[in-house]
């Protein structure tokens, strides 16, 4: 595979080569990420490189989608040496009516019409294979798997529904009390859509279908916890997105005080959404079980790790959808009409509320203005796992929906799939524009900025758009087939409700600076660092970021839907600004200079247009931390000697501690952004398909993407890349199959196909638009999930175009290619009878 760099440079890039003060900024420059020598040198720390004195965890869970259970013996595995407890669901109502409850429903809707969750250990019935009933704790990972096999559970077997076309004729319920399995219904447009239809000239129903996927990554869950006795505190590990949530959904159902209970993330392998779930039900049963043998005395650690199989079977899957879009246009391809029916699997559980269901029926519009608009989506309960978001969120369903939309009028009124597109497209001199719908966060559905335009006129050079007539013609004459496809989107990124971030300058100089938001890759401890250490005028390798650790910062959202550059981002500008400041006043003070005549540059705060150092008009930063201390300063003689001056009574002054102001050289901001910032961007591929075995080749792929002011290029490609390597996935390759008893076919890597590089894009090519957004300070858009969204949409256009065949479905593989080939030609045949 080869990669295409940029041919120009995102805003805020700077070019070297210049003795400025401009020249020195670090926001926009591809610098190197600081935590790969860690990483790649084996000096990681993961959820399971911790605790090795613990007490192992493991679980009995559900081989059956739908029963009741009717009995638990556990007599057998008590008596398995090195077994030291074993914990029903009786045992978590015995000990408290808080642990007896239901998990949490995160996030409150009012298209929720039955919510329903399950407990942290199996109550009456199971829902899904792979839930949770009985958790054993053992000396060993061995012993406590030999325990869980010598549980005896009984069942009553329930029938399972399993899939969407199951659950929709509702002939049996996932839960008793809900006879139509409808979890959610949602319903919202403007327009009317009803009378565009009607005198719309033209009218197309495309029924289509997106299969059920999950994100993998390479660590599954995990979680340590740890009880100290004598302070009656808890600390826990987990690989997780969102730590502080975390923490204060255990220290709920523990009935603890927050300053009690710590939670960290440490380093996380990958999380891509199915890691944002909080509390998992293995946190509540693993922190419990801490505080509760600690207290007996038997051990104060206990530690779980997932392994692959339980992650199939337990964690949670996303994208099933089926849908069905009827388009009003007329001769032009002007889109009258868009009405969006779809329904949703979320699968036995619903604890993080309908936020793939919300970005569907939001994001699905994508760079375009249809006159009317109107969405009808329900969410349905079957037997299988839960749906939480999975990288895109929601969001290639919709972009799915939406292209093959546009290629299908395209088609029929025999103009350019570009054309159709760039008629529909909102124009720069439109932006803010008001959808007047409400987004996923709550507020307003209004796109800030973005130049979709722009960004085809850049793919079409950089995918030879308008060579590829000749190309395919060459290709047919050699006994290829070619085809190639384009998708647009427009993902809201940065969602509030806040984030935060303290930034300390240490006596040293050094920085340390913390943000309550977790890194699974993303390249935070670099990112975050240059924009830090452009604010406070110091090298980048002089500050230290802490991330996901609620000891070093208490209150956070999380990393999850392309919002931590925007976020976390914009709250260490915020406080970086806030100390800088602070040191400009105190520096002021000591120089005898006015503070607005002071910068920070090179490790100093000094006078503007001198040098870093020099005599009379520099400070150091580090002399700077020490003086905003003044009772440290005075009293304190190394302190005295750190600044370069022996006595109190120096000419330098000692500066007071000004009303309202702290003494130390740090500060905690906040950034609550108004509503989402809407990133974009559009997508190309050339593909070819063999013509006998129905192979896929992905030849040649092209991204053009917009996510505003860029802090670092290199960490931005490479989530790009990263994104299409999953997008090419979900197109081609990855599929949960369950049969219609609820069993997992697949659930193996054996079985369950994901992309090596040898099936990634023989080229990748990417380029920027810019477009800052003007909601948060740094002119920042989210760009983490961008390469997956419109992917299946992009691949599926291509294979349409080589192949001559509609493509309906996603993913598709060669033998379903083949299928549909004699289904195809068995319908030309009879055309032609």
């Amino acid at each position: 595979m080869s990669v295409t760099k940029p041919r120009t440079a995102p805003a805020g890039t700077k070019h070297t080569g210049r003795d400025t003060a401009e020249s020195e900024k670090l926001f926009g420059k591809p610098i190197p990420r600081t935590e790969d020598a860690r990483l790649l040198s084996g000096n990681g720390r993961y959820l399971d490189d911790l605790g090795h004195n613990a007490l192992i965890a493991a679980f009995v869970r559900s081989p059956h989608a739908h029963a009741r259970i009717t009995g638990i013996d556990i007599d057998a595995a008590l008596d398995l040496p090195g077994v030291h407890a074993i914990y029903t669901y009786d045992d978590l109502a015995d000990d408290s009516p808080e642990m007896a409850e239901n998990l949490p429903l995160l996030i409150p809707h009012p298209a929720i019409t039955a919510p329903r969750n399950g407990y942290p250990l199996a109550k009456d019935e199971v829902n899904h294979v792979g839930e949770a009933i009985a958790m054993v704790v053992a000396d060993s990972r061995y012993i406590a798997e030999d325990a869980c096999a010598k549980i005896d559970v009984t069942y009553e077997m329930l029938p399972p529904v399993v899939g969407i076309d199951v659950a929709r004729q509702a002939d049996n319920a996932v839960h008793a009390d809900v006879p139509d399995n409808v979890a959610a219904h949602l319903q919202h447009g403007f327009g009317d859509v009803d009378a565009e239809l009607a005198n719309a000239p033209h009218r197309l129903t495309l029924n289509l279908e997106i299969e059920r996927s999950a994100s993998m990554p390479m660590e599954g869950k995990g979680v340590y916890a740890r009880w100290d006795t004598d302070e009656q505190a808890l600390t826990f590990w987990t690989s997780t997105q969102t730590s502080t949530s975390a923490r204060a959904a255990i220290a709920a159902r523990l009935k603890m005080a927050h300053n009690k209970v710590h939670c960290i993330a440490p380093d996380v392998g990958g999380g891509f959404g199915v890691k944002i779930v909080h509390p998992w039900p293995e946190e509540v049963m693993v922190t419990w079980a801490a505080r509760r043998l600690g207290t007996a005395g038997i051990s104060s650690e206990v530690k779980w790790v997932e392994d692959r199989r339980e992650h199939f079977v337990s964690s949670a899957h996303e994208r099933g959808q089926i849908q069905e879009v009827t388009v009003g246009f007329d001769d032009d391809g002007t889109l009258l009409a868009f009405d969006f029916t779809f329904w949703h699997d979320n699968g036995a559980y619903l604890p993080y509320g309908i936020i793939v269901m919300l970005n569907t029926s939001t994001q699905v519009l994508g760079p375009y203005k249809p006159k009317s608009f109107r969405v009808d989506a329900y969410s349905l309960y079957t037997n299988t796992v839960i749906v939480t978001p999975y990288r895109g969120a929601g969001r290639p369903q919709a972009v799915f929906a939406m292209e093959r939309a546009m290629d299908a009028i395209a088609k029929y009124l025999g103009k350019d799939v570009i054309e159709v597109r760039e008629h529909n497209f909102i124009r720069p001199e439109e932006m803010p524009y008001d959808f007047h719908l409400t987004f996923q966060d709550g507020r307003p559905l209004i796109y800030d900025t973005g130049n979709y335009q722009a960004g085809i006129d850049k793919l079409k050079k950089l995918i030879d758009w308008d060579g590829f007539a000749e190309y395919k013609k060459q290709a047919k004459a050699e006994g290829r087939a070619v085809g190639i496809g384009i998708g647009a989107y427009v993902e809201g990124t940065g969602p509030g409700p806040y984030e935060g971030a303290h930034v300390l300058v240490e006596t040293s100089g050094k920085v340390k600076a913390a943000t309550g938001l977790t890194t699974q890759g993303q390249g935070h401890q670099t990112a975050f660092a240059q924009i830090v250490a452009d604010d406070l005028g110091v090298p980048v390798t002089d500050v230290e970021i802490v991330t996901g650790d609620t000891r070093r910062f208490g209150y956070a959202v999380g990393t999850f839907a392309s919002r931590g550059a925007v976020m976390s981002g914009s709250a260490f500008h915020v406080a970086a600004q806030m100390v800088a400041e602070k040191a400009r006043k105190i520096a002021g003070d000591a120089l005898n200079l006015d503070p607005a005549e002071l910068e920070l540059r090179g490790g100093h705060v000094c006078k503007i247009g001198t040098l870093p150092g020099a005599e009379g008009t520099s400070i150091s930063l580090g002399v700077v931390a020490v003086l905003s201390n003044p009772l440290r300063y005075a009293f304190d003689d190394a302190s005295r000697q750190a600044t370069g001056f022996a006595k109190a009574d120096t000419d330098m002054t000692i500066p007071p501690v000004r009303e309202g102001e702290q003494p130390g050289l740090e500060a905690t901001g906040y950034y609550s952004p108004p509503t989402s910032t809407f990133a974009s961007g559009v997508h190309a591929a050339i593909v070819e398909t063999d013509p006998v075995t129905a192979e896929i080749h992905v030849r040649r792929y092209a991204v053009i993407h917009d996510c505003g002011n860029v802090i670092n290029p290199r960490i931005v490609e490479g989530q790009v890349m990263g994104a299409v390597a999953q997008g090419v996935g979900g197109a081609l390759y990855e599929k949960i199959v369950y049969d219609e008893h609820g069993q997992m076919l697949n659930a193996s890597y054996m079985d369950f196909l994901m992309p090596f590089v040898t099936e990634m894009p023989d080229s990748l090519e990417m380029d920027h638009t810019v477009t800052p957004s003007g909601l948060n300070p740094l002119g920042m858009k989210g760009a983490g999930e961008a390469g997956v969204i419109p992917t299946s949409a992009v691949i599926a256009a291509a294979i349409e175009d080589a192949e001559g065949i509609p493509i309906t479905s996603m993913p598709i593989s060669p033998s379903e290619l083949f299928e549909l080939r004699l289904a195809h030609a068995s319908s030309q045949s009879k055309e032609n009878e």
